[in-house]
C-alpha cells in the first residue's frame, strides 16, 4: 500500500462499546512511528481511535478524549518485526464487559496477547470513537502522515460483536500454522457499519453485503499476488552492506532507490539452495545520466555483504553495462564482456533465472538471453563456484549500485505482477501458476515465493 490510504465516513454512528477488528498485514518497514492500520478522528480537537505499530515495532490499542487525554491504550510487548510473513492481528472490544481485562482483547495469529508494557483499560461502556459517524481511516491517521508502509488484506469489522480469532483465520491441519478463512461468518451479523474489504486484492468495495464501501484517500492503490497463503521474495530493508547509507526501500521493498554517499546492496528476504527460480528487475532512473547500469544477480548467504560491492569483496553475480559498449557478467570483481546485450536505458528489465539443480544463473534483458542463454534447456548459462561451500549454500537475489556517486532507482518484480505501482505490460507465460512476469518465465523455473517452495 506504501502511500496509499482508504477512507470512508459512516452514514451514521453504530455500536461504539462492542466491535471487532480483523486485519491481515504484511509490514514494508519498521521502526516507524505510529504505522496506523485503521483509526478515526484527529487528536485532541476530536475523540481519537486508533490501531498502530509504534517506532519500537510494538502493537497498539488506544483512544482519546476530544481533549487528548487517554480513555485507554493497550500496548504489547511483543515486536512484530518480521518484514517476510502476514500477521493477522484482531482487535476485540466489548466496553459493557464487568470484567476490565475482558473490554479490549488483542490476538495475532490467532493467539491471545497477555503481556502488555501498558495495559489501560476503558470504563464499563465507554463509547470509543470507532463507529461514530466521523472520518475513518486505513493505513493513515485523519491529519497526519502515520502512514502504514505495506500490504493489507481482508480487512474487516463486526459492529455489535466482539468476536473470537476463529471468525477470520484457523489452524492449517497439514503446517499447524494460522491461516486465512476465506469465508467469514461473523456469529450474530456484520452490524450497521461492518464491513470486509480488501478480500480480492485492491478491492474496497465492502463484501460483507452491507454496502460500506470505502474510498482511496490519497496514493495508488495496487494488487499484489503476494497475501496470507503466498508470500513472495522481496527485498530485505534488515539486509544490507554499507551501514551509513541511505538507500531506500519502498511500495513493500520492491522499490530501490539509492544515494550518492557509497555502494549500496540489498538482497531477498527468500532464498534456496536448490530448484529453479526466476525474477524480474526494471530500470526506473538514474542521476547523473553518465555510464548507467543495473546491477542484479546474486549471492551467496554465507558470504557477509560487502561495503563495496564494486570492489569485489563478496561473490556477487550480475549483468549489467560496464564500459558503455558490452554488457558483464562479474564474479569477484572479474568481468567477462558478453557483447550488446546490456541493461544500461531506464524502461529496459532485467531477467534473472537461477538453476541451483545445475549451478547456473542466466541473464537477460527485454526478453532476450546473454550469450544465447536458454534456461530451460540449460545451455550456456554462467557457472556458479564457490568455493567457501562444498556443496553450494543458499542463494539470494541481490541488487547494488554502478557506482559511489550516482543515483539509482530500480524496481523489482518477484512474481507480484507489478514494478512499483505499476503493472506489467503484458503478462508472460508461467506454467507454473506462481506469480506474474512482463516476460514467458522459463519452463521449469518459478518464482520465489512460499508456494514455490513447495511446488
Amino acid at each position: 500500500m506504501a502511500s496509499t490510504f482508504l477512507t470512508r465516513t459512516p452514514s451514521s454512528a453504530g455500536n461504539r462499546k462492542t466491535f471487532t477488528i480483523s486485519a491481515w498485514v504484511k509490514r514494508g518497514t519498521i521502526s516507524s512511528a505510529n504505522s496506523q492500520i485503521i483509526s478515526t478522528g484527529v487528536y485532541s480537537s476530536s475523540q481519537l481511535f486508533q490501531t498502530f505499530f509504534e517506532s519500537d515495532d510494538t502493537l497498539y490499542i488506544s483512544d482519546y478524549t476530544s481533549g487528548g487525554s487517554k480513555s485507554f491504550q493497550l500496548s504489547t510487548n511483543r515486536k512484530l518485526r518480521d518484514i517476510n510473513c502476514w500477521y493477522h492481528i484482531l482487535f476485540a472490544v466489548d466496553t459493557t464487559q464487568g470484567t476490565a481485562s475482558n473490554r479490549v482483547k488483542v490476538y495475532i495469529n490467532g493467539v491471545q496477547e497477555t503481556s502488555f508494557s501498558e495495559a489501560t483499560y476503558p470504563s464499563q461502556n465507554f463509547d470509543c470513537a470507532f463507529n461514530l459517524n466521523q472520518l475513518h481511516t486505513i493505513a493513515n491517521r485523519n491529519g497526519t502522515n502515520f502512514q502504514f508502509g505495506g500490504s493489507m488484506s481482508y480487512l474487516a469489522s463486526v459492529d455489535g460483536t466482539q468476536e473470537l480469532p476463529t471468525i477470520f483465520g484457523e489452524i492449517d491441519t497439514t503446517t499447524g500454522q494460522w491461516k486465512i478463512k476465506t469465508s467469514i461468518t461473523p456469529s450474530s451479523g456484520w452490524g450497521t457499519n461492518g464491513f470486509l474489504i480488501l478480500k480480492d486484492g485492491n478491492s474496497v468495495t465492502d463484501q460483507s453485503g452491507q454496502g460500506n464501501n470505502w474510498t482511496v484517500g490519497g496514493g495508488t492503490l495496487t494488487k499484489t499476488e503476494d497475501n496470507p497463503s503466498n508470500v513472495f521474495c522481496t527485498l530485505n530493508p534488515l539486509a544490507r552492506g554499507d551501514l551509513t547509507n541511505n538507500a531506500i526501500l519502498s511500495n513493500g521493498n520492491t522499490y530501490y532507490s539509492s544515494d550518492q554517499t557509497g555502494y549500496n546492496i540489498r538482497v531477498g528476504t527468500i532464498g534456496a539452495n536448490k530448484g529453479k527460480w526466476y525474477w524480474e528487475g526494471k530500470f526506473i532512473s538514474h542521476n547523473p545520466q553518465t555510464s548507467p547500469g543495473m546491477p542484479l544477480g546474486i549471492i551467496a548467504d554465507n558470504i557477509p555483504i560487502a561495503t563495496n560491492v564494486a570492489g569485489g569483496q563478496a561473490p556477487y553475480y550480475y549483468a549489467y553495462n560496464y564500459d558503455g559498449s558490452n554488457g558483464t557478467v562479474t564474479y569477484n570483481s572479474s568481468d567477462t564482456n558478453y557483447g550488446t546485450t546490456i541493461l544500461n536505458t531506464v524502461g529496459q528489465i532485467g531477467m534473472v533465472a537461477l538453476d541451483l539443480d545445475n549451478n547456473k544463473v542466466y541473464f537477460g534483458v527485454n526478453g532476450t538471453w546473454t550469450n544465447s542463454g536458454n534456461p530451460a534447456n540449460g545451455t550456456n548459462g554462467y557457472s556458479i563456484i564457490d568455493p567457501a561451500d562444498t556443496p553450494l549454500g543458499f542463494y539470494l537475489p541481490a541488487v547494488s549500485d554502478r557506482s559511489s556517486i550516482r543515483e539509482y532507482v530500480y524496481a523489482w518484480n518477484f512474481g507480484n505482477g507489478y514494478f512499483g505501482t505499476t503493472a506489467v505490460s503484458s503478462a508472460g507465460t508461467n506454467a507454473s501458476e506462481n506469480g506474474i512476469f512482463e516476460y514467458d518465465c522459463p519452463a521449469g523455473f518459478t518464482a520465489l515465493s512460499t508456494k514455490g517452495l513447495n511446488l
